[in-house]
């Protein structure tokens, strides 16, 4: 029951529109109830005209009112009825119009607003989630996972509001029309509550399994498609097919597990009403015979009694949503209520202009377990172009990482100006930081818009002057729709070093007073290197800049460059001083001599 209310406080928004179509869903049920009790003046007047005979006893108004059906003619009571009956199916086609559209309209509007919600969230997350999550799982919680959320608070809220009013407007007429009737009649039916609940936790695991593997699978899909470059040099395409069948096969398997048993319960509740119904037609039938019950009473007891069924059979296919609803809704809960490592201080400041230097002091970081960086302490003035150099995993991108605070140091601190960089707010920070990586993100969209991701506001003019300065004009003007070409998912209809130049463009863009290099040709061949560094050299110009990379041609004319040793600073200084030590930098540097020579 405390899973199901945290499922329905996504409803709270919605709450005005809910009552307004819980109202309607209850005049409908109403007009229902009306509706079958038409079967008594039609059975005992108009059809035999008969006395209407109830064995309850009645309050006087509605004693008058059937005394008044009895006396009325059969012809005048059939013209009546007639016309009642066509302005009751009026009025109830009006309100579940109503009702249904209210509560496909709450349906949507939690789908909208919950997949924002949980992708905002996601946005807002430290970097460090995202390592320890995989994008397709991301992906199927807000996909998948919602879906199901407006399946349980729509259409499965919908019949629990619904048929559980039909179900105690019904309940009470049987008992009306006859109590000791209505007692025999529903001892049978909580019976059916047993199998309903024990299915039910079954299905809730069920559905949690199945949400995992559709995560899974999502997933797969992701990195295959994503990698279709990968997978067709290494023709790894039937290996990648058999992956995704087993995986497609084992979610088949959780999900006809599940239907299996969502579809048991409503012939489960069917037998269990037909078998109520069978004893109260040979009880009721026997006092219709003695004259103690009227036909057309006789018929509405009946009819109220069936009528039951649906609802039982409706709620029971409720119970088995909500609760593949609640296992979505955990899965939903646990993005929403994860906190950020990485955040705002209460009392955090504007980072202004940059004046003076950025300094590592005494920061150690680890993942998990043995620390990345250890002891680093580093100063670099502002103007000044440092070279982070080392072998691969000695902590490189990490330690730039944490200039834009992806990451926060374990211990020690950094400092811009004297102040740690904790002290400022998070987005003023990272405006002031520009960033060329490895893997170059681009995104399915124009050149003109990827460009412009640097300052949204930028002009054509801007943009142009940004790709001019990056090397990239002159390929941008030739390909077919020039800068408003879209250029695929993650820029795939671009070279290596057109994507490099584009990203380029978009950090020149933005202008920032820090860039960021992290192995950012470490990828192209040689020609396009070149021409890369040519873009790179008009980004760095009047910045700090941090240059990451393993190829020590790059850092050359750094003004200073830290070698990084198994998460430690071994050796720091200017490339020639570096060369005059016997260390790591000078091994490192003759190795690649030697292999440029071959």
């Amino acid at each position: 029951m405390k899973e199901y209310l945290r499922l329905l406080r996504f409803l709270k928004p919605y709450i005005g529109a809910l009552i307004l179509a819980s109202l309607c869903m209850l005049f409908s049920t109403l007009f229902d109830g009306v509706s079958l009790t038409m079967i008594v003046p039609l059975a005992d007047k108009v059809l035999t005209d008969k006395k209407i005979i109830i064995p309850t006893k009645l309050p006087s108004v509605l004693e008058r009112f059937i005394q008044n059906i009895n006396n009325t003619p059969a012809s005048i009571l059939l013209n009546t009825m007639a016309i009642v009956v066509l302005v009751l199916f009026i009025f109830k086609g009006i309100f579940n119009f109503l009702q249904g559209y209210l509560m496909s309209d709450i349906g949507q509007r939690l789908v909208r607003d919950m997949r924002a919600k949980v992708y905002s969230k996601i946005q807002n997350l430290s970097l460090e989630y995202f390592s320890q999550k995989r994008s397709g799982e991301l992906v199927s919680r807000i996909t998948n996972d919602v879906g199901l959320l407006e399946n349980a608070l729509s259409y499965g809220l919908t019949d629990l509001i619904y048929e559980g009013s039909k179900l105690l407007l019904f309940t009470f007429l049987i008992f009306f029309i006859h109590f000791r009737l209505a007692v025999i009649s529903l001892v049978i039916f909580p019976l059916v509550s047993f199998p309903i609940i024990r299915i039910g936790k079954i299905l809730k695991k069920l559905s949690y399994r199945s949400q995992e593997k559709m995560a899974d699978i999502n997933s797969l899909l992701y990195e295959t498609i994503s990698g279709a470059r990968i997978v067709k040099s290494f023709c790894r395409e039937n290996y990648e097919m058999e992956r995704f069948n087993q995986h497609n096969q084992r979610y088949y398997k959780l999900m006809m597990k599940s239907i299996k048993r969502t579809l048991v319960l409503s012939p489960l509740t069917e037998f269990i009403g037909a078998l109520a119904g069978i004893f109260v037609f040979l009880l009721a039938g026997r006092e219709v015979i003695l004259g103690k019950l009227s036909f057309g009473v006789f018929g509405l007891f009946l009819g109220s009694l069936l009528s039951l069924i649906r609802p039982f059979k409706k709620l029971s296919q409720v119970h088995a949503l909500n609760q593949k609803a609640i296992a979505a809704s955990n899965r939903i809960y646990e993005v929403l209520d994860a906190q950020p490592k990485v955040y705002d201080a209460k009392d955090a400041e504007v980072l202004g202009s940059i004046r003076e230097s950025i300094v590592f002091e005494n920061v150690w970081f680890s993942y998990s377990g043995e620390p990345v960086l250890k002891d680093i302490n580093i100063t670099v003035k502002i103007g000044e172009v440092v070279g982070i150099v080392g072998l691969s995993g000695s902590g490189k991108s990490t330690l730039v990482d944490m200039i834009p605070r992806f990451y926060d140091p374990q211990k020690g601190r950094i400092l811009i100006d004297g102040k740690d960089i904790k002290k400022f707010k998070l987005s003023s920070l990272r405006e002031k930081i520009g960033m060329v990586t490895q893997e170059t993100i681009l995104f399915n969209d124009t050149v003109k818009a990827n460009i412009a991701y640097g300052k949204l506001s930028a002009s054509d003019r801007e943009i142009e002057e940004a790709a001019s300065k990056a090397n990239a004009k002159n390929f941008i003007e030739k390909l077919p729709q020039g800068y408003d070409t879209i250029i695929g998912d993650r820029g795939i209809r671009l070279s290596g070093g057109e994507r490099q130049r584009i990203a380029i463009a978009r950090a020149i863009l933005k202008d920032p007073p820090i860039v960021i290099l992290d192995e950012a040709t470490s990828q192209l061949d040689s020609e396009s290197e070149r021409i890369v560094q040519e873009a790179l050299q008009s980004l760095m110009v009047g910045r700090t800049v941090f240059i990451v990379t393993h190829r020590l041609s790059t850092v050359r004319d750094c003004d200073k460059i830290f070698v990084l040793d198994k998460g430690r600073i071994v050796e720091e200084g200017s490339h020639q001083e570096l060369l005059k030590k016997d260390g790591l930098y000078k091994r490192l540097y003759q190795i690649q001599e030697h292999l440029i020579e071959i």
